[in-house]
């Protein structure tokens, strides 16, 4: 059964003809959303990271404000936010489009914050080898607005630090610090 047959279904379940003039195209409008919208699936983020020489820079690279779309996996609804990824290269560096493609992959996946978070610095820490990464993830979730408690000023704030993000106040408050100024 495709993707459109099951939203026909879905749509009978609610209480609403498909066959109604203004639905009759949206099974098929929906399939192809979820083309996009979970488009992650078809990609590896290993293959968007190239590598480059750091040529003796050691200090901390941020990409701050990146927004993301993603999907609640337990409720099949979006959650939306921003993400802030900081690193400190070892021998290498990647391109600073690379950070974004990386959350965009992991996030068109049925997702939960929490996750995410880990994905995007387990990621970067495997492939570039820096001394270390930092991750914050805040996100505002349909879930949690548009039904159950219904509290649409909620916001969920994760973070993720590997190396010496984990071992150094300093560094994590120097992160902190950064991601707080515009």
């Amino acid at each position: 059964m495709k993707i459109e047959d099951h939203i026909r279904e879905i749509l009978k379940s609610i209480g609403e003809n498909p066959d109604r003039p203004d639905l009759m195209e949206t099974p098929h409008r929906i399939a192809e959303s979820y083309k996009e919208i979970f488009s992650g699936y078809d990609e590896d983020p290993k293959s968007v990271i190239k590598t480059f020489d750091a040529n003796g820079y050691e200090e901390m690279i941020l990409v701050k404000n990146i927004d993301y779309f993603s999907t609640c996996e337990h409720h099949m609804i979006p959650f939306f936010g921003m993400v802030h990824i900081a690193y400190i290269p070892g021998k290498n560096i990647t391109g600073l489009s690379k950070l974004p493609r990386i959350v965009d992959i992991f996030a068109k996946r049925l997702q939960n914050q929490e996750r995410l978070t880990v994905q995007i610095a387990d990621t970067l820490q495997k492939e570039l080898k820096p001394k270390g990464v930092a991750v914050q993830v805040s996100g505002r979730h349909l879930c949690m607005c548009a039904r159950g408690v219904k509290k649409i000023d909620a916001e969920t704030v994760t973070t993720a630090f590997r190396g010496v993000f984990k071992k150094d106040s300093n560094l994590k408050n120097d992160f902190f610090n950064q991601i707080k100024t515009s």
